[in-house]
């Protein structure tokens, strides 16, 4: 969190339990606070009403709040995306995607991204700073007050790279799933990563039973280079180990995200090799035909090529599903609406 600034939203009940009694407040307005925040999911102090006047005006000034900015409904499948605003007026894109199993919703980590992923609108422009606990699930406190439905699944997925921001990802995980809070379970939500190693490594000690998905993408360094930049750090072999361990340490099959990219990764060779690389590994691998972004000159693959490769990998009884593309007629790409917003702003300046 950021300690020049208190952040309440943010704090644990027992972390709120000091910040009340070091302002002379009785202890019971702690779990008052965390109960209109997290079960309640009330942004606005004022709505707090069983709080004093001088409580909820010290909340105000210092809540860091998401607000609706805009929102954009496929008239496809019923996706809603959300634009988001914060204090300091950076800008988030949240998605909201009803399945027959429920609704799931596509957080962001980060205003920004630095990862650089070429494919990926979110990384244009590159990070801002990193989101706090409390903007992290005011995406989603936000979307089902927006909504009126429950959300059911969290992927924390969409701008920015959540090992970049641990710390605030690993409290925001254990908030979500608290009991008196929004009461998820920590077995509905996803954490997507490009692949930071020692944060892989580190997630798997933590004892939190999530899905952990690998953005891999690619079956040799040098592809993968060309792709994702983090492969400059990290060798294949050593971002799967990661996943290896994370298995062991907590029988949590890791999901293999592998975007699409016509003429570039999609081949039957492609195929064969990442079939050889996860046979070992009892993974789950999402096949993801690339959404097109205008700034990168990428293009999805045809379905008989996508089918083509699912059928390859499943020869080799690797568990395989092709990614239902969601909300394309509204910029559903990661970041792109994001994108396309802050531009829009900048030339109105």
């Amino acid at each position: 969190m950021d300690q020049e600034r208190p952040d309440p939203a943010s704090m644990t009940e027992a972390e709120l339990t000091e910040y009340v009694t070091a302002r002379g407040w009785p202890r019971f307005r702690a779990s008052q606070i965390f109960g209109w925040f997290h079960k309640n999911r009330v942004q606005d102090p004022e709505d707090m009403k069983n709080l004093p006047a001088e409580i909820r005006q010290v909340l105000s000034e210092e809540i860091r709040s998401v607000r609706e900015w805009k929102r954009l409904s496929s008239k496809e499948d019923g996706t809603v995306k959300f634009l988001f605003r914060l204090f300091d007026g950076q800008i988030l894109e949240t998605v909201f995607m009803p399945y027959h199993h429920g609704n799931s919703l596509c957080i962001s980590s980060q205003a920004g991204c630095r990862m650089g992923c070429r494919f990926c609108a979110s990384t244009i422009g590159g990070l801002v700073r990193n989101l706090t606990p409390s903007e992290m699930l005011g995406q989603i406190y936000q979307a089902v007050n927006l909504m009126g439905q429950r959300v059911d699944n969290v992927v924390v997925m969409g701008t920015g790279e959540p090992m970049d921001n641990y710390e605030n990802l690993i409290r925001f995980l254990h908030l979500v799933s608290d009991p008196k809070g929004y009461n998820l379970s920590l077995r509905s939500i996803t954490v997507s990563s490009c692949g930071l190693v020692p944060q892989i490594r580190r997630l798997a000690e933590e004892g939190l039973p999530i899905t952990f998905a690998l953005s891999l993408h690619a079956t040799t360094d040098a592809e993968r280079k060309s792709l994702m930049p983090v492969a400059n750090s990290y060798t294949i072999r050593e971002t799967l180990d990661a996943c290896r361990y994370y298995f062991e340490r907590t029988h949590r099959r890791v999901t293999f995200e592998y975007s699409l990219v016509s003429g570039v990764n999609d081949t039957p060779a492609h195929a064969e090799r990442l079939a050889q690389l996860l046979t070992p590994l009892h993974g789950h691998v999402n096949l993801i035909p690339v959404n097109p972004i205008e700034e990168r000159d990428f293009q999805r693959s045809d379905t008989e090529s996508v089918a083509r490769f699912k059928n390859i990998l499943e020869k080799y009884r690797i568990n395989v599903t092709i990614r239902r593309s969601m909300g394309r007629d509204i910029d559903a790409a990661c970041g792109q609406l994001r994108l396309h917003a802050m531009q829009d702003e900048y030339a109105e300046e």
